[in-house]
């Protein structure tokens, strides 16, 4: 069948399912150098556009969508429902094209993360009710869905997940092998232990489904143009973007790149490296199995976690997809240096049963039915992987009003909630919940093409591993991100990573059993943090703080712009405070360190993974009010140590002439003193809750003044202390961290943070008056610390609360070492 036939078939036969019509019909084979046809419009002019596109062109537009598969018209879709006016999606070729069209079409309720959660909830939500809102099918099946647990970890893995659902909505269920094979007779049970059911999930056509959605937005005012490719994006000097095409330009408010594995390319415009790249994702169809037929209602999706493929019915056969070990995976890598090749959209790649055989070997072991079923195709198409597999959503920092919803590993189950996500926070100034897991400012400079591939192999391999507490994984590491004692430390401890940086974990001794050793139980770590917490109570202890991110913030508005942004009053010069900045509706949008340099300058310390989200919060508002302010991040250029502990005082004075005693350098203040000859810049503050000190110094010094402090500090116990003891004393000092007892789902009087919100200052600050509205009604929570009797299963995070059988509440961070 020629590429004519293929668009004959798709344009003459609607009534062919999705199935028949972009898998076996109208699959085309993408070869390097091959000629596919597209409808190229580069030929038009503008005057042309409504007589090809079959509608009048709009020149200006609130908001531009960029990229025509489910998330992008899902994005048109809510906007369009929420009231916006003027929204425009535009799409190069095809509505689908890229990777929706081929997708498997799983949905699920279930992920491992609590906020992902909320999106794949809302997405199949509006799946439910789509098909009666827009009279256009969508094609959900929901016969729930089995994930398999054939090993001890597994049931452990589901167990942890099982304390941390109860406060969902959504219902999740850890059953037996006797229920396992009363939802899925086909199996064979040999070596099932336990499963994890989630009733509603199932599988969705994603063709009918963008198809509804786009109905949806042109319902509710849309305007959806293709093909209309995008072939330059220029931002003006206002923060809007002129988008251009072939058939004219759009002045557009804002930008949404929802593109696909042609995010890079659409990136790229505007100066973006964006950090993803298509993978070979294949799954194979079978022909009707007479014991499939057989069944009266449709069997559950299966994921045999263990044999790391999906299963799921396709009419009276079985679809089943795996995923490779990361060392047979294929990436399409050129197009990450080369582009993706012109005209290429509804295309498939070459299948490879080969590469895919261990895992249809296990299926078959799994699903006997599959032994003698027939084979009728396998779908070989690109999906877009990030390194770390979660999609990047939101405002991209370094630019205005260019949104970004791109990266998606699973586009379809995330589709629905993105949009809805996205649109909220578009349309409000703020996200609806904390997401930044998902935030596309996780990533910057120090994320090259190979650390790219490499995590993306890691991640596509690892897709069906056992998801512990505290997982590390080590592809592409270390980066450029080095601290200038990290070689220094890196042999001592186990290194995590945070941000491109590496950062100890904890550190070993003679006689520790050493390395990661991941486990639901106490592992290797838990007795030498103990040790590092009594070091640290008793002794003295230095730690390396360098991720923490630093920004500086000076010129003529620099006290106005920050009095705005945060709720505490502005710190003297030489003085430091803890500092809030909320959002609209008064939730907590960051925490930061600000310390008073000299007279408008300002050095702000965050954590080091809310680098670019705290970044582009700073930037945006002082954009968008005309603040004249010079912002810059310091993050790389310096590094930072901290000293904590009784002795910590006897250490440094050793090394300096400046009065370190309680009159002579007060708790908050900044000095710019000398230790051993080199300049340092130090603030009396510990996140410990013991004494000591913050040490902020030039990354080219940094390793002579540790060794120097390790040197002046042999006769007072000096030693290396981790993250995971910090953690563990800023806890029982009952000290707030930000993503831990606050973020955007919460305000700060719910937090205990009421000493540095300061609502009776002059500056209107962004949520005061949201704020005083909250503290007027009265709160309906509150943070609490509770401390548990437990021997070897701690919690971790997110476990639900119950008090006489009813939840009460959630955990939200643990990691504690209580040493009497």
């Amino acid at each position: 069948m020629s590429h004519l036939d293929s668009y004959i078939c798709y344009i003459q036969f609607p009534q062919v399912t999705w199935l028949e019509l972009c898998r076996w019909y109208c699959c085309r084979l993408y070869r390097p150098g091959m000629q596919h046809l597209t409808c190229d419009p580069s030929f038009l002019s503008s005057s042309d556009a409504a007589s090809v596109l079959g509608k009048r062109w709009k020149d200006t537009a609130e908001t531009v969508i960029i990229g025509g598969g489910c998330v992008g018209a899902s994005v048109a879709y809510h906007l369009a429902k929420s009231g916006m006016k003027d929204v425009v999606l535009l799409e190069k070729s095809d509505l689908t094209a890229g990777s929706t069209w081929h997708a498997a079409g799983l949905t699920t309720y279930y992920h491992p993360g609590i906020n992902l959660k909320k999106v794949h909830y809302d997405s199949l939500k509006l799946y439910e009710r789509l098909e009666a809102e827009t009279g256009q099918a969508v094609g959900l099946h929901q016969p729930g869905s089995v994930r398999i647990a054939s090993s001890p970890a597994r049931v452990d893995e589901m167990k942890y997940q099982m304390t941390r659902t109860h406060w969902h909505v959504t219902e999740q269920y850890l059953i037996g092998p006797e229920k396992v094979k009363e939802l899925f007779p086909l199996l064979n049970m040999d070596k099932v232990l336990a499963g994890l059911y989630t009733p509603g999930d199932g599988h969705i056509d994603p063709y009918s489904l963008t198809m509804a959605l786009a109905a949806g937005a042109r319902m509710y005012g849309a305007q959806i143009y293709n093909p209309a490719p995008v072939t330059g994006l220029s931002p003006r000097a206002d923060g809007k973007w002129d988008v251009q095409t072939p058939h004219g330009t759009i002045l557009a408010n804002r930008i949404v790149n929802a593109t696909g594995f042609w995010a890079r390319e659409v990136g790229k415009m505007i100066g973006f490296d964006h950090p993803t790249i298509p993978v070979h994702h294949q799954y194979v169809v079978t022909a009707t199995v007479p014991e499939v037929k057989a069944l009266k209602k449709e069997l559950p999706v299966i994921r045999d976690l263990e044999g790391s493929y999906y299963l799921r019915q396709e009419r009276d056969g079985l679809l089943f997809g795996p995923y490779e070990k990361m060392e047979k995976m294929k990436l399409q890598d050129s197009w990450v240096t080369d582009g993706v090749p012109p005209g290429f959209g509804k295309e498939l790649f070459e299948s490879d049963l080969d590469r895919i055989m261990e895992h249809v070997e296990m299926a078959m072991e799994m699903v006997p039915v599959l032994k003698t079923a027939d084979i009728v195709n396998i779908v070989s198409g690109p999906i877009t992987y990030t390194p770390d597999l979660l999609p990047m959503v939101g405002p991209h920092q370094g630019v205005r009003n260019y949104w970004t919803a791109i990266g998606f590993g699973y586009g379809v189950i995330h589709a629905g909630g993105i949009g809805k996500f996205l649109s909220d926070w578009i349309r409000n100034g703020e996200p609806p919940y904390d997401l930044i897991e998902c935030d596309p400012n996780r990533y910057s400079k120090w994320v090259d093409v190979p650390f790219l591939c490499a995590k993306a192999r890691e991640s596509y391999g690892f897709n069906n591993v056992v998801g512990y507490p505290k997982e590390e994984r080590f592809a592409g590491r270390p980066t450029y991100r080095q601290s200038g004692v990290y070689q220094l430390l890196k042999d001592k401890g186990s290194m995590g990573f945070h941000a491109g940086w590496e950062q100890p974990h904890w550190f070993y001794k003679p006689g520790d059993e050493t390395g990661y050793k991941p486990s639901f139980r106490r592992t290797n770590w838990f007795k030498p943090v103990g040790r590092e917490y009594q070091l640290v109570m008793e002794k003295v202890g230095v730690i390396d703080l360098t991720p923490f991110a630093k920004f500086i913030v000076k010129g003529k508005d620099s006290n106005r712009l920050l009095d705005r942004l945060v709720a505490n009053t502005l710190p003297k010069v030489g003085v430091t405070n803890i500092s809030h900045m909320l959002t609209p509706a008064g939730k907590v949008f960051a925490e930061l360190t600000i310390t008073q340099l000299t007279p408008g300058e300002f050095l702000l310390i965050t954590g080091s993974g809310s680098e670019g989200h705290d970044l582009s919060w700073i930037e945006t508002e002082a954009q968008d009010g005309g603040y004249e302010v010079d912002i810059s991040n310091v993050t790389e250029d310096i590094g930072v140590l901290g000293i904590a502990g009784p002795n910590s005082r006897k250490v440094l004075q050793k090394l300096t002439n400046e009065d370190l005693s309680d009159a002579g350098f007060k708790f908050l203040q900044c000095k710019s003193i000398q230790l051993a000859g080199i300049p340092v810049r130090a603030i009396r503050i510990s996140y410990t809750g013991e004494l000591g000190w913050e040490l902020y110094i030039d990354q080219k010094n940094m390793a002579a003044v540790y060794q120097a402090m390790m040197e002046a500090g042999k006769d007072e116990g000096i030693d290396n202390f981790g993250t995971y003891a910090m953690s563990s004393l800023r806890l029982e000092k009952g000290f707030r961290g930000w993503g831990a007892e606050m973020n955007s789902d919460t305000n700060p009087l719910e937090a205990g943070l009421d000493y540095f919100i300061k609502l009776n200052k002059p500056a209107d600050f962004i949520g005061k008056a949201a704020l005083q509205e909250i503290k007027a009604k009265g709160l309906k929570r509150k943070l609490s610390y509770i401390t548990l009797d437990t021997d070897n299963i701690d919690p971790e995070g997110n476990e639900t609360v119950w008090h006489n059988g009813k939840k009460k509440a959630s955990i939200l961070f643990v990691l504690g070492v209580h040493v009497s």
